[in-house]
């Protein structure tokens, strides 16, 4: 792996130069928000079931929609990334709300020198681990900071997904965590016609180097679910065939976009 690169600060930047556009795109729709819209998703409502009361951390949380859906739920929740400008927004975001989430702003390996708490529910979602070149330093974080008896709810990508060129013509990438990829990308998943650049840097990885990192770190895993669909229409060529449920349109059902992890504490 080519981690001599300073992935965090390449990343960091990365992060922070999307910001502002995301705040002002049609994709997160801060007005709907602000008025009361959530942004979580069946597939991860359906997982964390009734939080009311709950303590949660929200990993890789950008800045901040998902982590105030939560605390509307009625759990306590604090918030956690990398890019200082996504939690500036973040922090804002809860103002204009009246949320009482709080926020961290760190790398998420660095997180227990930051907060010394425990959560019944560690949670994370689409598009977040491919930003971690370690799985296993990564389920470290996620055991230090459960309860006894908490639970991991993680909704991601299909490392499928992520084989493919952004036109999903053909096979581009490794499915194993072979290397670092590092890419350049003009505008953006949330704006494709945003005029901004930025470089980043990221790493594939196998269902079973996730999975093995989170049984080798004292978590049994309770689910695993596969989906055929994307809550999202962030990648290139999807049609909406249901409300809210995105496929690659010549790729129909034939590949699974998401899966999600349930996990427990061997507690």
């Amino acid at each position: 792996m080519k981690q001599e690169l300073n992935y965090i600060e390449i990343n960091r930047n990365s992060w922070n130069n999307r910001t502002e556009t995301h705040v002002k795109s049609d994709f997160y729709d801060v007005e709907g928000f602000i008025k009361g819209k959530s942004s979580l998703n069946e597939i991860e409502l359906h997982l964390l079931g009734d939080i009311k009361g709950k303590k949660i951390l929200h990993l890789q949380c950008h800045f901040g929609q998902d982590t105030i859906s939560l605390s509307r739920l009625g759990a306590e929740v604090t918030g956690v990334d990398l890019s200082d400008e996504a939690i500036k927004q973040a922090r804002l975001l809860a103002e204009q709300t009246g949320a009482t989430t709080q926020f961290v702003c760190c790398d998420i390996y660095d997180l227990p020198n930051h907060l010394d708490d425990k959560f019944d529910i560690v949670y994370t979602s689409y598009g977040v681990i491919g930003w971690l070149p370690d799985m296993d330093k990564w389920a470290k974080v996620i055991k230090a900071f459960l309860k006894p008896t908490g639970r991991l709810v993680f909704v991601e990508f299909h490392p499928v997904v992520w084989m493919f060129d952004d036109d999903f013509t053909k096979v581009a990438y490794n499915y194993f965590n072979a290397e670092a990829i590092v890419e350049t990308e003009s505008g953006t998943y949330a704006d494709k016609e945003a005029e901004i650049t930025q470089s980043y840097v990221c790493w594939n990885h196998s269902m079973s180097e996730v999975v093995t990192s989170l049984l080798q770190n004292d978590l049994t895993i309770q689910r695993l679910e596969e989906y055929d669909y994307s809550p999202y229409a962030c990648f290139n060529h999807t049609v909406e065939f249901e409300p809210n449920k995105h496929r690659i349109k010549h790729l129909d059902n034939k590949i699974p976009m998401v899966y999600a992890i349930v996990a427990k504490m061997n507690g």
